[in-house]
């Protein structure tokens, strides 16, 4: 297996690591406005996507 002749510098190894980051997830509000939520996804809350009721919302439990 090949070596290299020379080694790299360390502004070498810094600039090609630039790109190995982890993205920011983009959140927005819900359709209703009461949270922020992740787009293109049912409300948790809610159980509404685009306006329309698709699940059943979740109901919290009450402790006895």
């Amino acid at each position: 297996m090949p070596n290299p002749k020379r080694q790299h510098s360390k502004a070498r190894q810094r600039r090609r690591r630039t790109h190995q980051k982890l993205e920011v997830v983009a959140a927005s509000m819900t359709g209703e406005g009461s949270k922020a939520g992740f787009s293109h996804r049912v409300c948790p809350i809610t159980g509404c996507y685009k306006g329309r009721q698709v699940v059943a919302p979740k109901v919290k439990k009450t402790a006895k």
